[in-house]
């Protein structure tokens, strides 16, 4: 929406802010002005000039050499135009040093064919006056009426609507009655405290003898719902010409292209009621018929625009005797238009519903200025005075007579009912206190009607009823956000609330170092959904969802998600199907499950779920598929990286191993011997189910569980000084025994002499025993003074290292059958 400073100030004759002023007060009451711009900029330093003789250029066919007076001094310009005026005819004219944005050009003098111009005839075009594109379409120099200024006066006193400026408004859809000037002229006078007044259409210059609207055309309306009130004023005698400069210069700063004396006219209307008008030619009217009805199946008409349109049973459309003429609120049909031989001109002035013409609009994909504002809401208050304001200026605008007794037909809108404002509850949504007086003070100044204040103090109240121009307000709290617009957002006092102490929230800082661990260990956060699928839960054989939406997005977001994993593996299969095979994925978020104590709200537990899938890649070697393993060194890293704590694994018995996970490739992760998590791999039923394309191994961990592990604080431990003796043992065991039971009982064997264990292979096949493997563990032996009282630890000698290593093979042979592969 664009917005005159000028016609603001024509409308509101005692305010003297700057156009900076009102845009930042308007902002400020919800009303944003994005930009404000400078119509005819190029105009600044234009004079009046009267035109003495012109002559042939002596070297250039086309050109002419043009005698001015500018004002007590005479001047000879070089000229292309074809419409120079005769002398005596007036010009704007541009001196040396003109700058004229419109098109980029500072004047200097410039030589043309020999002869030397100094300054320049402007058009239209070069002053940014007219929205003409090209220099071809340009219709030549400005001419001025005769007698308007003496020679030498700025161009802007003698006709002040070349220059404005244009206030750029980015309007909310509830605020309709900002669409016109009249609507904003009332917004500024309420904000800067000013008197302003309605303005009142005069009364036509000149009616046609005994001529009423009715003898020349009916109306009737079908759909009262759709159209509850639709206006017809009748102008006859019409002669379609241009427009006047001013009414011309009016539309083209707002962007609204001159196109007749008719038009221009429901332009303005439009612009200034915010009332869109149509004007039909009366004589294409057939049967003097107007009939507001719904369209037929496939009922044709052809728009404005040129487009044949199929209409639907939903459309509303304007129609006479034969067929439709328009479709209604949106835009008129090419059959009824105005062109120049039209002597008999019909005003359409109406209210249509605002749902009615938003499904009419979108189902034939236009978006017009009269669709913008019959969509929000337009003024039906404001119908009769838009209605006579059009038909005066077409009695002044094209010499034609007005017909009496305008048609207004259609039903008595309802009277809004009265709000009631209370003086308590408004100041205790303000939080400071705003007198009721002051109060319906604005809301006066903004067209409502305030019903008389009843009571005192904080019970006093005042029953307000909403204006026909505000169609968005419909409760108490809409006129208290009235009264504090106006009032200024400022008067509001900055006050922190009393903050009852909560407990630390380590949920929420937890998840965050979870993210950062995960993040550090090469895993990509991934943001999914809180809604998931009754299937995606079922595929992974849970029970069903406590918690369904009543209102899902689709259905395939019906159901709180009670695990994490269906977003993930949604994403791998979407990542698979566009070629990426490779996923290394986490999110972070909250499981909601059904707990007796919660009801019936959810227990949102926090947690963190990962899924590795594709292969693992290692330079110069051959890709590997990722396995179970890899879900045990992620889920590890993580939890010891968060908690600082040693994290163990342990096999998941079938009683609480989860049902997607694979029976022989599931283990939960512990700290302090409890469980904070799960990995596997994903069980073949499931993957098939989901249609992931290929196996994956997912990590699963409760935050909730490893809040309450904690963390520990981080130790220091100086770095050894002695050499450590290093030993690696392979041991083949059967498959039913646990590497981490095995590594547990080489540590315990190991002693104290035992700093670390770590297993580095795992081979089966080859010379060992069906249903066995080897495993490889590297195990590093020191004084474990070392680290704690570097000047009494020694370097250990090879024998005490080779009895204690000889009692880590006989314990692990004793406790699991373990025996050193050859």
């Amino acid at each position: 929406m664009k917005a005159s400073y000028r016609w603001i100030r024509e409308l509101i004759p005692g305010l003297d802010a700057s156009p900076e002023e009102i845009g930042r007060r308007l902002t400020h009451a919800g009303i944003e002005v994005e930009a404000i711009t400078e119509f005819g900029e190029g105009t600044k330093t234009l004079v009046v000039a009267e035109v003495l003789s012109f002559e042939p250029h002596p070297s250039r066919a086309k050109l002419k050499l043009v005698t001015i007076n500018r004002g007590g001094a005479e001047q000879r310009i070089v000229c292309g135009a074809p419409n120079v005026p005769e002398p005596g005819g007036l010009v704007a004219f541009a001196p040396l040093g003109a700058h004229l944005p419109a098109v980029n050009m500072t004047l200097t003098p410039r030589e043309i064919g020999g002869v030397v111009s100094e300054g320049m005839l402007c058009s239209e075009r070069e002053l940014g006056l007219s929205a003409v594109a090209s220099k071809e379409e340009d219709a030549g120099i400005i001419i001025l009426p005769k007698g308007l200024a003496k020679p030498g006066t700025p161009l802007r006193e003698a006709m002040p609507e070349v220059h404005d400026y244009i206030l750029h408004l980015g309007l909310t859809p509830n605020r309709p009655d900002a669409l016109g000037h009249i609507g904003l002229a009332r917004e500024i006078a309420a904000l800067f405290n000013l008197p302003w007044k309605r303005p009142t259409p005069k009364s036509p210059a000149r009616f046609a003898e005994g001529e009423t609207v009715s003898r020349h055309v009916s109306v009737r309306i079908d759909d009262t719902e759709r159209c509850p009130r639709y206006g017809a004023g009748l102008v006859l005698g019409v002669t379609i010409g241009p427009s006047p400069t001013w009414l011309r210069y009016r539309l083209e700063s707002l962007g609204v292209r001159s196109i007749s004396n008719v038009v221009d006219v429901t332009n303005l209307v439009l612009l200034e009621y915010g009332q869109p008008m149509h004007a039909f030619d009366l004589n294409d009217v057939r049967g003097g018929q107007i009939i507001v009805r719904r369209a037929t199946p496939a009922e044709p008409l052809k728009t404005l625009d040129g487009e044949d349109r199929k209409l639907d049973v939903d459309d509303l459309v304007i129609a006479d005797a034969e067929g439709p003429t328009a479709l209604a609120g949106i835009m008129g049909g090419a059959n009824s238009e105005i062109h120049g031989s039209t002597s008999r001109v019909l005003l359409e002035c109406a209210y249509f519903a605002p749902r009615g013409v938003r499904r009419t609009a979108r189902r034939h994909g236009m978006h017009t200025e009269s669709s913008h504002r019959f969509e929000r809401g337009v003024d039906h208050g404001s119908l009769e005075d838009a209605l006579a304001y059009a038909t005066t200026l077409l009695t002044e605008l094209a010499g034609g007579a007005a017909a009496r007794e305008p048609i207004l037909a259609g039903v008595k809108i309802p009277a809004r009912e009265p709000v009631r404002l209370r003086a308590a509850r408004m100041n205790a949504l303000l939080g400071t206190d705003v007198p009721l007086p002051e109060a319906t003070d604005i809301l006066t100044r903004l067209g409502f009607e305030v019903r008389g204040t009843h009571g005192e103090g904080e019970e006093a109240y005042a029953d307000v009823i909403p204006p026909s121009h505000r169609p968005d307000i419909a409760g108490e709290a809409d006129l208290v956000e009235e009264v504090v617009r106006v009032r200024g957002l400022g008067t509001v006092p900055t006050v922190l609330p009393a903050l009852r102490p909560q407990p630390p929230r380590h949920a929420f800082d937890l998840s965050l170092r979870v993210r950062s661990a995960a993040v550090g260990v090469g895993l990509s956060e991934a943001i999914t959904y809180g809604f998931v699928s009754p299937e995606e839960i079922a595929a992974l054989g849970l029970p069903p969802a406590p918690f369904r939406l009543l209102n899902p997005l689709t259905q395939d977001r019906s159901v709180m998600r009670t695990s994490l994993l269906p977003g993930l593996l949604e994403a791998v299969r979407r990542a698979r199907r566009h070629g990426v095979p490779d996923a290394r994925l986490f999110t972070v978020g909250a499981r909601f499950l059904a707990d007796p104590a919660r009801a019936p709200l959810a227990d949102e537990a926090p947690s963190f779920a990962a899924v590795l899938a594709g292969y693992r890649r290692s330079p110069l070697q051959k890709p590997v598929e990722v396995d179970v393993y890899d879900a045990k060194g992620v889920a590890l890293e993580i939890v010891e990286r968060v908690t600082h704590e040693k994290a163990d694994v342990a096999h998941q018995p079938e009683a609480t191993r989860a049902p997607y996970l694979h029976p022989r490739a599931a283990g939960h992760v512990l700290v302090k011997g409890r469980v904070v998590g799960a990995f596997g791999v994903l069980h073949p039923d499931v993957v098939d189910k989901l249609d992931l394309g290929g196996p994956a191994v997912v990590i699963e961990l409760d935050l909730r569980a490893l809040a309450e592990v904690g963390a520990a604080r981080p130790q220091y431990r100086p770095i050894p000084t002695l050499p450590a003796a290093t030993r690696d043992i392979a041991l083949v065991v059967s498959d039913e025994v646990e590497a981490g039971a095995v590594g547990a009982a080489i540590r315990e064997a190991g002693g104290e002499l035992c700093e670390s264990v770590e297993v580095f292979d795992l081979f089966r096949g080859g010379s060992i025993p069906a249903g066995h493997r080897s495993l490889a563990f590297h195990v590093v032996y020191r004084d474990p003074r070392a680290a704690t009282d570097p000047e009494k630890a020694r370097t250990l000698t090879d024998e005490e290292v080779d009895r204690r290593h000889k009692s880590v093979v006989e314990t692990v042979h004793a406790r699991f059958g373990a025996t050193l592969r050859a």
